[in-house]
């Protein structure tokens, strides 16, 4: 097969990770979504030649697995298993390459490193203890303030805080407050898109305070407890926060760790961009720690324009979707209508539309096309680059420079844009070239060569993102020994409806 190499520069280590999933639910859309996004850049590194280590996982502590679990009569153990395993089961599903799945409850691997984590932040006289009153949204596993509500009401998850009046271990975030401003501003820290850079370093400027990092331990036990009290169980965030170095040895493999520490990229959505962008660093600058290089924030899904939700009843299975349609028409919708950057909708009615236009008519027709022309004369002479024709040359060149610049600016649907566009200019010189009207047997096979390394070329570009597809496009067109062979062979997608 003839590999259009998806490369610009010597490739490095790439340690990419997701956000890891409360274990209260079962998935759905909007983890879908994260993890997808997440796979494409893995895979796209890994095309490059990188050497990449993929981490994603489940945050398993926290009052909300608690009171979760005993609304259904379970032991938060038994709860969090139980859907630990349906997020695992993604990767299957949804057709992941992720390298490792980390879970808060894993005494071996994970506790060893949030306790070091701890203990150095104790070291470095950021944690203190006092009495505190204060709002606690049990959706965030945080406290609140007066000015993160509307209406009284926490804005992300539409429930009032609960006042809590306790003495817990705070960590001292105010006293990095500064550099944790330098970093982002100057971008040794990446944030995007910019609007997020933006939003985080106006929060900054408006005053760190403190966080509280532990709970008593008399009412949540389900957690790790406070390295020295006893009597104390790690706040949540502390502790989840800790699994991007945890999973990659902090704590028991020290070289293991150094491997792949700073992570290059971490994949968050947009409501818990405080966490990852000021008390992470913030913990990491008092531990002695490198900060990660760049964090990309994705927004949320909303169905037919209203927030997912249990009580509507509107949580789309991404499970179910995939029994539907398949795993990379549900890969293509959420990668190509969804910007990156921003919230994006999703309904049944638009993802037949996508799935008709771009998928059956578009790519799918296009393979079936050059397969069966190209069937003909298979297999057939080819010299790269010599017999490839100058518009063609340029149409692949143009593509791969926007392609590139979208993925290094994580613009993952105007990537995808671009496959599409080359998919419009391989049909339109089809039909221009009309092989189907040629008598020179030398002449068709020009035609038929040009567009075949032109399919050839868009298989390689989706791979990241549809590897299935990828695999089955090649498998019709592949070069072999300075020749094409060309196959026909089922539809790629068949029309709905």
């Amino acid at each position: 097969m003839m590999q259009t190499r998806i490369m610009t520069a010597p490739a490095q280590k790439f340690y990419i990770t997701t956000a890891i999933d409360y274990v209260n639910d079962r998935p759905h859309l909007g983890h879908a979504l994260e993890k997808i996004q997440a796979d494409v850049l893995a895979r796209y590194h890994r095309l490059k030649g990188g050497n990449v280590w993929f981490l994603t996982g489940t945050d398993e502590h926290g009052a909300k697995i608690v009171r979760s679990a005993e609304a259904r009569g379970q032991s938060p153990e038994e709860l969090a298993s139980e859907n630990a395993a349906k997020f695992q089961a993604l990767k299957q599903t949804l057709n992941l390459s992720w390298d490792d799945f980390i879970r808060t409850s894993d005494r071996n691997r994970h506790w060893p490193g949030a306790t070091e984590l701890w203990q150095r932040l104790a070291s470095a006289g950021d944690i203190y203890k006092k009495s505190y009153r204060g709002l606690y949204c049990v959706g965030h596993e945080a406290f609140v303030t007066e000015k993160d509500l509307a209406d009284g009401k926490c804005r992300d998850h539409q429930t009032r805080p609960e006042v809590v009046s306790e003495e817990n271990w705070f960590f001292r975030l105010s006293r990095h407050a500064d550099a944790i401003l330098r970093r982002i501003d100057s971008d040794e820290l990446r944030i995007l898109p910019a609007s997020r850079k933006n939003e985080i370093l106006v929060f900054i400027r408006g005053g760190l305070a403190d966080v509280s990092f532990s709970r008593p331990r008399k009412d949540l036990d389900w957690g790790i407890p406070v390295p020295g009290d006893e009597t104390q169980t790690m706040y949540v965030w502390c502790d989840a926060l800790a699994n991007y170095i945890t999973a990659i040895g902090f704590g028991r493999q020290d070289k293991e760790f150094l491997r792949w520490w700073p992570a290059d990229l971490h994949v968050i959505g947009k409501d818990i961009l405080r966490f990852h962008a000021v008390i992470w660093p913030g913990m990491l600058l008092s531990a002695g720690l490198p900060l990660p290089k760049e964090i990309f924030v994705h927004g949320h899904i909303s169905v037919d324009g209203q927030k997912m939700s249990k009580t509507v009843g509107n949580v789309i299975d991404p499970v179910e979707l995939v029994k539907r349609y398949g795993t990379d028409p549900v890969r293509y919708y959420l990668l190509r209508e969804i910007p990156a950057h921003e919230d994006g909708d999703f309904s049944i009615a638009k993802f037949e539309e996508r799935y008709n236009g771009d998928l059956a008519n578009g790519l799918g027709n296009l393979v079936a096309r050059v397969a069966s022309l190209g069937e003909k004369v298979s297999p057939v002479a080819f010299n790269f680059p010599k017999d490839l024709l100058p518009n063609v040359r340029d149409a692949i060149h143009a593509t791969f420079q926007n392609y590139e610049q979208a993925i290094v600016e994580i613009r993952l649907h105007a990537a995808l844009a671009e496959v599409w566009r080359l998919i419009a200019f391989t049909d339109r010189y089809i039909n221009a070239a009309a092989p189907w009207a040629v008598s020179d047997p030398d002449e068709f096979k020009r035609i038929i060569t040009n567009a075949a390394y032109l399919v050839s070329t868009i298989a390689n570009l989706i791979r990241p993102f549809l590897p299935e597809t990828a695999e089955k496009i090649q498998e019709l067109i592949r070069f072999e020994d300075s020749a094409l062979h060309i196959r026909k062979g089922p539809n790629l997608f068949p029309r709905l409806g």
